[in-house]
């Protein structure tokens, strides 16, 4: 018999999933078509207002995810999960009220944390559709699928960082070690011009080896069939959905670890990876064209993840010190609000 916890997650699957069929068109006859600046305005709100809705679902019905209905159970998983959280003995709807808000904080706060470290993704994925010639009406349905293949491999690193986590806690000064490494090398990086070789990226290299490879794109389909032979070929459009996909990867090695410093809940980790990275690829159709002015976003990006990283560190000094997780909310909005004011109150010098 399936647990609560997976009826939750996978009705979850199935929401998210609706939500991205409709968002694709499935239900439509419309084709793959370039998305205007008002169709992507109007996807961002909607993702952004999901993503706010289910913090106010966590709030009053968090309880569902992990199927608490009484105080053991309850205790069990603020064992399991956050031990910071007080519970008030005796009173399993105070208790149970704490625990929700603790754990729908926890939530937005990752979340917040996960769209903002997700900005970098946009560059890369210019980069990768002007490397690889990708014609505009194909860009979106070549994120919906390769995020939604990146959501996959998300789920599997998150569940096994939890289970390592909760059986090795060392690993938690490790994450945060990585961290401040990874923040201190973006904040000295030099500014350079990045280009993407096709041939030589280890995805079609790795393609090129195992797949049969049509070496043109047939309308907007994955795979064809040779009429000749019958033999089933994949297609350019194919192997840059896997790319997008790995590379996707590549950069939750960063975000996943920061948010779990936030939360110890795998459910709310993924929760939050979702729908940062569905919103953000809702929002890279009109912010690829603005990113550009954010000049110290990539900044305040490396001063947050060397924050976090310091702040898994010294979590049980600041724990004694009585450090709340709001006050994490806080700083990161602080970071981010300032790089992002900077990034306008200070223009850039123009060379002669």
């Amino acid at each position: 018999m399936l647990s609560n916890e997976t009826l939750f997650f996978l009705a979850f699957a199935a929401f998210v999933l609706l939500i991205m069929a409709v968002d694709l068109g499935a239900f439509s006859k419309q084709k793959s078509h370039v998305v205007e600046f008002k169709e992507a305005a109007i996807w961002s709100a909607i993702w952004v207002s999901l993503s706010i809705a289910f913090y106010f679902f966590l709030q009053n019905f968090g309880y569902l995810v992990h199927g608490i209905t009484d105080m053991a159970r309850l205790q069990e998983i603020r064992n399991r999960y956050a031990e910071h959280v007080k519970l008030v003995p005796s009173n399993f709807p105070a208790s149970l009220a704490l625990f929700q808000q603790n754990m729908s904080l926890e939530y937005i706060t990752g979340y917040l944390v996960e769209y903002s470290l997700s900005a970098d993704n946009i560059f890369v994925f210019i980069l990768i559709f002007n490397s690889f010639g990708v014609q505009q009406r194909y860009y979106k349905k070549i994120l919906v699928w390769g995020i939604l293949g990146a959501i996959v491999l998300r789920f599997i690193f998150i569940f096994l960082g939890s289970a390592l986590i909760q059986r090795f806690e060392w690993i938690m000064y490790l994450f945060g070690a990585f961290l401040v490494y990874t923040g201190l090398q973006l904040f000295f990086q030099k500014e350079e011009d990045e280009t993407i070789e096709p041939n030589k990226h280890p995805v079609v290299r790795f393609a090129s080896k195992y797949l049969n490879i049509y070496h043109r794109n047939v309308t907007d389909n994955f795979f064809v069939r040779r009429k000749t032979d019958g033999k089933l070929f994949v297609t350019p459009l194919f192997i840059i959905v896997i790319v997008v996909a790995f590379t996707d990867l590549v950069f939750a090695v960063d975000s996943i670890p920061a948010i779990f410093s936030i939360t110890k809940d795998p459910y709310i980790v993924f929760f939050s990876n979702v729908f940062a990275i569905m919103g953000l690829r809702s929002m890279f159709f009109f912010l690829s064209s603005i990113m550009s002015q954010f000049r110290f976003l990539k900044v305040g990006l490396a001063v947050l993840l060397t924050f976090i990283g310091a702040k898994m560190l010294a979590e049980h000094w600041l724990a004694e010190l009585g450090f709340q997780p709001v006050y994490s909310l806080y700083i990161i909005v602080l970071i981010l609000g300032v790089s992002i004011l900077a990034s306008w109150l200070i223009p850039e010098k123009k060379e002669a």
